[in-house]
């Protein structure tokens, strides 16, 4: 507690303290600005990312991903991040890696604007091996009523902007570790990353999830986004329709933007079949916004000026009868996946 307790002070905001150590979190939202909210939930982990962490031996990005994990699926609600709690459970209790992991919770809740208001550190002896350890977060967010973001303005013809990723983020990461396995590798061991050379293995896999609160917040608060989805498990096949209206899908142009080289490196090591690869991963696009053609270019320039980089990736379109929701255009643009 004493070692978190500055972590989490690092984190206050308007509304919270950001201090540790009561029996729950408090949130003042009309000290936070808002008047009438309504409140946006998430939960999420990082899956067994977590076993790549332990192989490599650093926990000090972990908990940016945990936050990225949450925060992302608000913001895609319209709502700002506020408030986040953790969860830690291990066999026994390492200080040194636990204060790491929330030393990244701590960088991430900065990154994204919400306070760490509170959390759990459980040990459960005879639950978890020696030196294993599993991660929950939560946030809290909030939305004036009558601004959150759903699929009802989405139209026929919209564009498709998509936000560039950091990497894998946080999903997938069973596919990969057997990729590593079945290709006889450690996490330590260099790999050559097609187009980008030589890089350690774990480093690579251990890129934290990309926060894209400020930068979708920006374009919110900009005026003509229809719509966002956060791109997780499921990729790009099954995340999108989330914020479709039931009669309308995407059509993805696979010329539009570069397949980043750890995803060639994974496809090409672990013989992954393209339609496997869009399913299960990001494939360089963390987010997506929808947008009218109007109001497009504008969009694409708030995402710039937040550090954003975005491509033109898609069409909205009425699927053809039968036909799935989701479609691929010019393949043979990722040649060999």
């Amino acid at each position: 507690m004493e070692r978190i307790k500055p972590l989490a002070r690092s984190t206050a905001r308007p509304g919270a303290d950001g201090s540790l150590g009561g029996f729950g979190g408090f949130f003042d939202l009309a000290g936070a600005g808002y008047r009438d909210p309504l409140l946006v939930l998430a939960t999420d982990g990082v899956g067994t990312k977590l076993r790549v962490a332990n192989a490599v031996g650093r926990h000090d990005t972990i908990g940016v991903d945990l936050v990225a994990m949450c925060v992302n699926d608000l913001v895609v609600q319209g709502a700002e991040p506020l408030a986040f709690l953790d969860y830690f459970a291990t066999g026994k209790l390492d200080i040194e890696t636990a204060a790491a992991v929330v030393e990244g919770i701590a960088r991430g809740c900065r990154a994204a604007g919400c306070a760490l208001v509170g959390g759990e550190t459980a040990e459960m002896p005879g639950m978890y091996a020696v030196g294993d350890y599993d991660l929950a977060g939560f946030a809290v967010g909030a939305v004036e009523r009558g601004r959150q973001l759903t699929a009802s303005t989405v139209r026929a013809g919209d564009v498709v902007i998509g936000i560039a990723s950091d990497g894998i983020h946080s999903n997938g990461y069973s596919l990969v570790r057997r990729v590593v396995e079945d290709a006889g590798l450690d996490y330590g061991s260099e790999v050559d990353l097609p187009g980008s050379g030589k890089v350690n293995l774990g480093e690579a896999l251990l890129a934290p999830t990309r926060i894209y609160v400020s930068s979708c917040i920006a374009a919110i608060a900009a005026g003509g986004v229809k719509a966002l989805a956060h791109i997780t498990g499921g990729g790009l096949v099954d995340n999108p329709p989330r914020v479709l209206p039931d009669d309308l899908g995407i059509v993805f142009d696979l010329s539009a933007w570069e397949l980043p080289p750890i995803f060639r490196w994974l496809s090409r090591t672990g013989s992954i079949p393209r339609a496997e690869m869009l399913r299960t991963f990001n494939c360089g696009i963390g987010m997506i916004a929808v947008t009218s053609p109007d109001d497009a270019e504008r969009i694409e320039r708030v995402f710039a000026d937040s550090g954003e980089r975005t491509f033109r990736i898609g069409t909205v379109a009425p699927p053809a009868e039968g036909e799935p929701r989701i479609a691929f255009e010019r393949p043979d643009a990722w040649l060999g996946v």
